[in-house]
């Protein structure tokens, strides 16, 4: 049996020196054995997922280790599954394998080609290909239905099947429980011929939905519940996105997974630990299938690992799905969502995530992980690679009162500031930022206190402070409304103080802070982001998820930018210093012609505070 599927080409190889440095946990040890032991050396690739006979046909594998990751296309992928991908995609790069995208299109009911299309595009942003090539295309469990029937056919034929007409409760009943086996079904003693004609009706559509499954036939009295005969198919009329109305049954999932994993010839299938219990069957199934002939020996490992629980974060694709159906968010791409479209959005990198995914590392045991974490992880990708910029978020204006005498009425001073100011020794900086300073300025409505707390620096009557990478000033005062809010902040120029001018650091002042020209400044849109829940664990303990929701997650503010910032390309991050890291908005929800700019993450680490 062949699938046709594209030709995959030699899997990218690692260096020593990268796998040297990698930290070492508990699946790189089972790699590593197998790999010492050469479990797998001796399998064939035909070039594309087949049976025992097709592969057989191939040459010696040229991957030294097979991984996947095989998604079901019914919502977008969360940051757990970005740890999932980096593990698996990360592992058969540093192990000179391939990694394969396969999509798990088992439930025709819930899949839909969106999701498949925002998979790929997630798995590519992250920086990975699949199938061993830039170009391949991912494989489908759709493809494999063909298969999987020969498979159940085998299975009835061999004593290893039967087709149960019990209701589902009845079902339910007869399996019993953690402390007490369960009943054979009344159907279990059927012969396999008689098996097999009814599951033929059951493929030509001949029967209701519902109205009966086909079970393997394992153990009713097994310690391990999934071993007392789950069902393997079941009848549900559906138009699949990828095989139409070509079939009216369907695999079940724990029959297919493991089918699939076997067909393209993985070797170690890493999964999270809810699957762990379904091991067993995933043994036995791939057993009865080499045993008969039919898949490639040695068949597939399974490994489990602990799964991401990311503090004010909740991952469930069901909750997910609600709070973009109920118009709590935004949509599937709003920032303060967990999905990689949103990450990306809010201005997260995949190096970030990357960095993320193996600092936090791979274990068998469940843990919290502070968010801080994965916010620690873009400051530190940021850091070197965005561009500074002045922004004001709550301007005031200042007036320079002296500037028409000491400047001249009018006159605008052109000022710069380096793009990257902390870079290795050696690296090339980028071009300046260029901006004029002139009578008007806007700053930060906290940057003057009439009236100054103990220990303030800034502006206040008679103090002295630098606009960065301009003048000093002092401050003489303020003017307010018939209310009594400040509408000008005060002050003079001190002549012959411009940064980076001769004698300029001859006035020594305690402060300096950051402005924007009135002359040139540009209006712009930012969108102030916090957690989306007020709870660390919102949904832990069948809590209410909603009811934790922060009702003040994000505050949209007009603010003032310098002019290097005006026309900042989608995606783009930059440091608005003093404030944080922001991302220019990709996505076109720009009022007229302002930018628009999303906060990524702050200076420092504020959670918990």
């Amino acid at each position: 049996m062949s699938i046709p599927t594209p030709t995959n080409t030699t899997p990218t190889a690692a260096t020593a020196a990268t796998e040297a440095a990698k930290p070492s946990n508990f699946l790189r040890q089972i790699i590593q054995n197998d790999l010492d032991n050469g479990t797998y050396a001796q399998r064939r690739w035909a070039g594309s997922p087949g049976d025992a006979a097709h592969h057989a046909k191939g040459q010696p594998d040229p991957a030294k280790i097979r991984t996947r990751f095989p998604p079901e296309p019914n919502g977008y992928l969360h940051v757990g599954h970005a740890k999932s991908i980096c593990i698996n995609f990360g592992l058969a790069r540093d192990y000179n394998g391939v990694c394969h995208l396969r999509f798990d299109d088992t439930n025709p009911e819930k899949e839909d080609v969106e999701y498949v299309n925002s998979i790929r595009d997630a798995i590519k942003w992250l920086g990975f290909d699949w199938n061993g090539s830039a170009t391949a295309e991912p494989y489908q469990a759709s493809d494999y239905f063909d298969f999987m029937y020969q498979a159940a056919e085998y299975l009835i034929g061999a004593g290893f099947a039967y087709v149960d007409e019990q209701t589902v409760e009845q079902m339910r009943v007869n399996r019993g429980d953690f402390g007490k086996p369960g009943v054979d079904s009344p159907f279990r003693s059927r012969t396999p011929a008689e098996n097999l004609r009814i599951f033929r009706e059951m493929r030509d559509g001949k029967h209701e939905d519902g109205s009966m499954v086909l079970r393997a036939k394992i153990d009713m009295a097994s310690p391990n519940i999934n071993m007392r005969d789950p069902a393997i198919y079941r009848i549900r009329r559906a138009t699949h996105h990828n095989t139409g109305d070509t079939w009216c049954i369907y695999p079940m999932y724990t029959y297919a997974h493991p089918i699939e994993d076997a067909l393209e010839q993985i070797t170690h299938s890493l999964c999270t630990l809810e699957f762990e219990d379904q091991r067993p069957f995933y043994d036995w199934l791939l057993e009865r299938l080499t045993e008969g002939g039919l898949l490639a020996s040695p068949p597939p490992r399974q490994y489990e690992f602990s799964r991401l629980n990311l503090t004010y974060v909740i991952t469930s694709k069901r909750k997910l799905a609600q709070l973009v159906y109920d118009h709590k968010v935004e949509g599937w791409d709003d920032p303060r969502m967990p999905t990689i479209v949103g990450l990306r959005r809010r201005g997260y990198t995949p190096a970030a995530l990357q960095m993320f995914a193996e600092r936090i590392g791979v274990t068998k045991s469940d843990s919290w992980i502070d968010y801080s974490t994965l916010e620690g992880c873009l400051r530190e990708d940021l850091e070197a690679k965005a561009h500074r910029g002045f922004a004001v978020l709550n301007p005031v204006k200042l007036i320079l009162t002296n500037w028409d005498d000491v400047m001249g009425a009018g006159h605008l001073e052109p000022c710069t500031q380096p793009a990257l100011p902390h870079l290795p020794e050696g690296t090339e900086p980028p071009p300046p930022r260029h901006f004029t300073i002139g009578k008007e300025v806007w700053i930060e409505r906290e940057d003057f206190e009439e009236v100054p707390p103990k220990g303030y620096k800034r502006l206040f009557p008679g103090n002295k402070v630098r606009l960065k990478g301009g003048y000093v000033i002092e401050c003489t005062g303020c003017v307010k409304d018939i209310d009594g809010v400040i509408t000008d902040v005060l002050a003079t120029l001190v002549p012959d103080t411009k940064s980076g001018t001769p004698g300029s650091d001859l006035v020594k002042v305690k402060a300096a802070i950051t402005w924007v020209g009135v002359a040139n400044g540009v209006n712009a849109e930012v969108r102030m982001y916090d957690r989306l829940f007020l709870d660390a664990q919102p949904d832990a303990g069948g809590k209410d998820f909603i009811e934790s929701l922060n009702p003040n997650s994000l505050k949209v503010v007009t603010a003032i930018v310098e002019p290097s910032l005006a026309n900042a390309l989608p995606d783009q991050k930059f440091q608005f210093e003093r404030h944080g890291y922001f991302v220019a908005d990709r996505v076109d929800h720009v009022t007229g012609s302002k930018p628009v700019f999303n906060l990524a993450v702050g200076l420092k680490d504020s959670w918990g505070k």
